[in-house]
């Protein structure tokens, strides 16, 4: 990037002006400040959370992220939101069910991956964060298996998927109630497993600490927690670990953020 920028000042094609404000490390745009570099550290450029900020906000960030060709994701943005926003970029695409606004600058250079992760909801009330979670790996650059409610109710219905699950790079299990599922996943899988407490479940299940204690107590071995509802979290490791696990170590630097 930076020989290209030298040439483009050398040839006259880009003033100085311009060229210091490709190469600056973020962009300040009063509200916010625009991690520009994000990428060249961790992999992925900044995710934006879209809960708490305007429409025009988000729009100035996401104009802010396109023009230094950064791919945009914006997580927990509600319907009405992402439409004031797609008035404005309509190049976005909205997936309702995660809350995620997202937009690829090189659909086209985009690079194939081997293997996917599994994404595993106890039920159909976990959808919105089982979602969020197989979204996020998504667009980060992941295949994803969805495999939904097959919580342990009803266990049969989780074992009739065990060779797919089995095969998976990494697992995402989320669950409400009394979030079990978990563990009942790690201890069929030689993998990395991700729990996902979820919100979901009657009076004593205290808004999902109750699966989340569950998770953090589990009794088999290979099991990482993140916080109740946090599909996003869930998925982001998920892809951070599939990336790392693909052949050669390679990185995959075209995906979305």
């Amino acid at each position: 990037m930076l020989d290209e920028i030298l040439q483009q000042i050398q040839k006259g094609i880009l003033s100085v002006a311009e060229a210091k404000k490709k190469l600056a490390t973020f962009e300040d745009l009063g509200f916010a400040k625009v991690d520009h570099h994000r990428k060249k550290r961790q992999g992925f450029p900044e995710i934006v959370y879209g809960e708490g900020k305007t429409a025009e906000q988000i729009i100035a960030i996401t104009r802010s992220l396109q023009a230094q060709q950064q791919n945009v994701m914006i997580t927990r943005i509600s319907k009405e939101k992402a439409e004031l926003v797609k008035n404005s970029c309509p190049e976005l695409m909205y997936h309702e069910t995660s809350r995620i606004l997202f937009w690829d600058a090189k659909p086209a250079e985009k690079k194939n991956c081997s293997g996917y992760i599994a994404v595993i909801a106890a039920g159909t009330s976990d959808l919105s964060v089982a979602e969020e979670a197989a979204v996020t790996a998504e667009v980060l650059g992941s295949n994803v298996h969805r495999i939904y409610d097959v919580g342990v109710a009803g266990i049969h219905r989780l074992l009739s998927h065990a060779e797919e699950i089995q095969n998976a790079t990494v697992s995402v299990v989320v669950a409400g109630m009394e979030g079990a599922l978990p563990s009942v996943v790690g201890g069929l899988v030689s993998h990395p497993v991700i729990a996902v407490p979820t919100s979901i479940g009657y009076g004593a299940n205290f808004q999902g600490l109750s699966a989340l204690l569950t998770m953090l107590n589990s009794c088999a071995s290979g099991i990482s927690v993140v916080n109740i509802d946090n599909g996003f979290g869930g998925g982001y490791n998920a892809a951070l670990i599939h990336r790392l696990a693909q052949k050669g170590g390679e990185h995959f630097e075209d995906t979305i953020p």
